[in-house]
């Protein structure tokens, strides 16, 4: 295909709407990454609420080539208040893969001529991100024990990468999250007893301020990892990669809501807090105040439940769909498990 094919003159910066049109776009860029590569296939994957995933399957020389296409909805459309744009993403992922880090290559970065927006394209990493199926199928049975340590490892990694190979980043150290986190729940206009509670608990536990900044991936968790036989493959969505406490990471791993269910598997559904942590600190990572890894949990629990309200909010306003219903009704879910992680000993996590 020449380049000019599939584009019609000045709507080259201009995402494509119609599936003909992309594919022919996209099987252009895929030409651009393997000289004479044909596409046999493009597939919108699951998952994802604020970027598109595309699996991009095509025939080489050298056999099937695989990638997968990360771009803005509808390939321009607004990224999250909250997030730090895919061209800043992809500079941190070949930061972190720089520095050992378990991550897809990052190939190429979409151009106003490629004409599919705001993106870029990523070698396919084959595994398992759906947690029921990691958590029960066969094929994990021996990796499975494993899993905590490896996070903990992971993270450690991740915490090593110097601030310096990284772009421009935002820096949220714990008060100024926890201040963000109150200024939202002041903006949804509700009064949650329990949610009031928590912001006092968190403000009479505020961690010392005092450790080196780090680099924070800000989603670690089942859902954003792909595990093979061999444990993590690969961590994915670093759509909100900050500077700050590398401890938040290893919290928000240990929020209940992401233990889809083995609430006693403290550390992701994967295993224990003190597997996390060794790994954590035999990994290269630093010391782990247990104090300001209860903190952490506690915020990243209240984090999740102001997303609740937030969604729930949406479908009353007319987003009547699925996911924001069910998402806004687990508010009640995350306000139990602040009871439950506020009421015990401090340093201790349920």
């Amino acid at each position: 295909m020449r380049s000019g094919d599939g584009v019609k003159p000045g709507d080259a910066a201009r995402p494509a709407e119609d599936a003909d049109a992309l594919r022919a776009l996209v099987e252009r860029l895929l030409q651009q990454i393997v000289p004479g590569a044909q596409l046999s296939s493009l597939n919108r994957l699951s998952g994802g609420a604020s970027q598109e995933s595309w699996l991009i399957e095509g025939e080489a020389k050298g056999g099937l080539v695989e990638f997968v296409l990360r771009r803005a909805p509808g390939g321009d459309g607004e990224k999250r208040s909250d997030a730090i744009g895919l061209q800043a993403e992809a500079e941190v992922i070949r930061a972190a893969q720089a520095h050992h880090v378990p991550v897809p290559e990052v190939m190429t970065m979409l151009t106003a001529q490629d004409g599919l927006g705001t993106g870029f394209v990523m070698r396919r990493v084959h595994g398992e991100t759906v947690a029921r199926k990691i958590f029960r199928d066969n094929r994990f049975a021996s990796v499975r024990p494993l899993l905590a340590g490896q996070c903990g490892a992971a993270l450690a990694k991740i915490s090593r990468v110097p601030i310096d190979a990284c772009p421009q980043l935002p820096s949220w150290p714990a008060r100024k999250r926890l201040e963000d986190c109150r200024a939202v729940h002041i903006s949804q206009g509700l009064h949650r007893p329990v949610f009031e509670y928590a912001f006092r608990w968190l403000y009479d536990h505020l961690p010392a301020e005092d450790e080196e900044v780090k680099l924070v991936h800000g989603d670690f968790r089942n859902g954003n990892l792909i595990i093979d036989e061999n444990g993590i493959a690969a961590v994915l969505d670093w759509e909100i990669a900050h500077f700050g406490s590398p401890v938040e990471d290893l919290g928000w791993l240990c929020v209940p809501s992401w233990r889809f269910g083995r609430i006693d598997d403290v550390a992701g559904g994967f295993g224990s807090v003190e597997q996390l942590i060794e790994g954590f600190e035999t990994a290269g990572g630093s010391r782990v105040d247990r104090h300001a890894l209860h903190f952490w949990t506690v915020l990243g629990t209240l984090m999740w439940g102001l997303v609740c309200v937030r969604t729930a909010l949406e479908f009353r306003a007319g987003r009547f769909a699925v996911e924001p219903a069910v998402i806004g009704r687990r508010t009640s879910e995350v306000e139990l498990d602040l009871m439950m992680l506020t009421g015990a000993r401090e340093g201790e996590l349920l």
